[in-house]
């Protein structure tokens, strides 16, 4: 297998996940997430019954954040198309996240909260997958307009820092931009949960 050639074999399953950023005011945005999964070829359910292809999975999360802190204020989710009726039942969990800041430690807290016969496996998915998004839609958003130069080496900590490897703590590209960075007591942030 060799990533510059085609794939062979027939494509059976597509998993989409689109996630898109709004401004809602100067430091406050919307996320809105849409997963889908749709299967391509005719299956057989466990029951020996057959369908068509069709979409499996099709699911909407919109949340709205606030702040340098990213604080989730109101979260909501809606399955259009699940596979049992059993399923819209599960969106009601991630109520529990209201409140909660999107920062180091969320994505486990989420595996924690939301896994197994606790959540949806979907939803959860496509709620990890719209974190980093919010942190990129919400720095976007604010970089429409100069910027201070002066952030704070905290949220540089807590948002940038050790995120990747171009942005080790020991690389050049982190040196350059902790060098310039305000002192934390110049801009403090909410610690709150």
């Amino acid at each position: 297998m060799h990533i510059d050639q085609p794939i062979p074999g027939e494509k059976i399953h597509t998993r989409k996940i689109d996630i898109s950023t709004y401004a809602h005011g100067d430091k406050s945005i919307i996320v809105e997430g849409i997963l889908q999964d749709d299967r391509l070829k005719p299956y057989y359910r466990i029951s020996g019954e057959k369908h068509p292809p069709h979409t499996v999975h099709r699911m909407i999360i919109r949340m709205h954040i606030e702040g340098d802190e990213l604080r989730i204020k109101e979260i909501e989710s809606r399955l259009d198309d699940f596979p049992q009726a059993d399923c819209p039942q599960a969106a009601v969990s991630l109520n529990q996240i209201n409140g909660w800041r999107i920062a180091p430690g969320f994505t486990q807290r989420i595996k924690e909260l939301l896994s197994g016969k606790n959540g949806c496996a979907h939803l959860t998915a496509l709620l990890l997958a719209m974190a980093p998004a919010a942190v990129q839609g919400y720095w976007s958003n604010r970089a429409q307009k100069p910027q201070d130069k002066n952030i704070s080496k905290e949220i540089m900590n807590q948002f940038l820092i050790d995120t990747c490897w171009v942005w080790r703590r020991e690389g050049h590209l982190a040196q350059k931009i902790l060098e310039t960075a305000a002192d934390s007591s110049s801009a403090p942030l909410n610690k709150t949960d």
